[in-house]
């Protein structure tokens, strides 16, 4: 006797395939910021860094569109989406990358991780959503969690700053992005976003070379292979997995598995940089986590855009 694909095993099947397509997604986010660290320590900086990152990601998710044969939206939208790449998401990448340089890369991913509390605070601003009680224990345990974390960790005011404002930006990204990116295919609206980065990234570079501090690219080729991995690995393939075990596990379950990332990112960092993690930061980064998991509880929340963190 065969059972159907659609069976208790089939779903069973397909719910596990989610759980570790997920967990590939948010293991490859959050080894962007080791890569980050390898890239600068070969000679690398901020500006051609993201260039890089953009540019190739940008390419890699125009041929998936090609191969898919996924078309762009109407050019209302792509000019949309546009000015969100451009000014949020390069604001955003800006900011944790260079936070990067000036705090521990644990701490600066699991500032970013504040996003969702964020969210939840602009969307109850600005979309009038109601903040329920579960909303509020969450953000509770955020703001303790972020206290904890700053003042266990090992960072400079700038890179705490910077931290921060990179989970900040994030937020309104979302916010935006929950309007805009309604009923735009996910790959097309990556790849809208990634152009037009790379473009500001480009441009920033031809103007910054001009006037005689062009953009620094990694010396090495284990620094160009870093550099690869954060635009192929922890943009193009995080992202991919992620749409794929959305569609296996729903938003909410997705969500809940995502905060791996920022525990991937700690484990990576104590393993291969030598960060040393406290005991509080471990405390505040672990309320953090859970005011997350408590808010992704919630029955409605606000619509999700892709997921290209960092």
């Amino acid at each position: 006797m065969t059972v159907s694909a659609t069976g208790p095993l089939g779903q069973a099947r397909d719910k596990f395939a989610g759980v570790l397509l997920i967990a590939l997604s948010a293991t490859a986010f959050g080894a962007m910021a080791i890569f980050a660290r390898f890239a600068y320590a070969a000679g690398a900086d901020v500006y051609g860094l993201l260039a890089v990152r953009f540019v190739v990601a940008a390419l890699a998710m125009a041929v998936v569109m090609r191969t898919r044969g996924i078309a762009l939206p109407p050019w209302r939208r792509v000019l949309a989406l546009a000015a969100m790449g451009g000014i949020g998401y390069v604001g955003q990448s800006y900011c944790f990358f260079t936070a990067l340089n000036h705090a521990q890369a644990s701490l600066v991913a699991l500032l970013l991780y504040l996003y969702p509390l964020f969210v939840t605070l602009l969307a109850a601003v600005f979309l009038k959503e109601k903040l329920t009680t579960t909303s509020v224990i969450a953000l509770v345990l955020c703001s303790v969690g972020a206290g904890l974390t700053v003042g266990g960790g090992e960072g400079a005011p700038l890179g705490i700053a910077l931290g921060v404002a990179a989970a900040v930006i994030y937020s309104i990204y979302i916010v935006v992005g929950a309007r805009v990116t309604a009923g735009v295919n996910a790959i097309a609206t990556t790849t809208v976003i990634c152009s037009a980065a790379a473009l500001v990234y480009v441009t920033i570079g031809v103007i910054r070379t001009s006037v005689g501090v062009p953009p620094q690219f990694p010396s090495s080729a284990g620094g160009w292979l870093a550099l690869l991995a954060i635009a192929l690995v922890s943009t193009v393939l995080a992202i991919m997995t992620f749409f794929a075990g959305l569609q296996k596990l729903g938003a909410a379950k997705a969500s809940m598995l995502s905060t791996l990332e920022p525990v991937v990112t700690v484990v990576l960092a104590a393993a291969l940089l030598g960060e040393h993690i406290g005991v509080t930061q471990a405390v505040g980064g672990a309320l953090i986590l859970l005011g997350v998991l408590w808010l992704t509880r919630r029955a409605s929340g606000t619509p999700q855009v892709d997921s290209d963190e960092g």
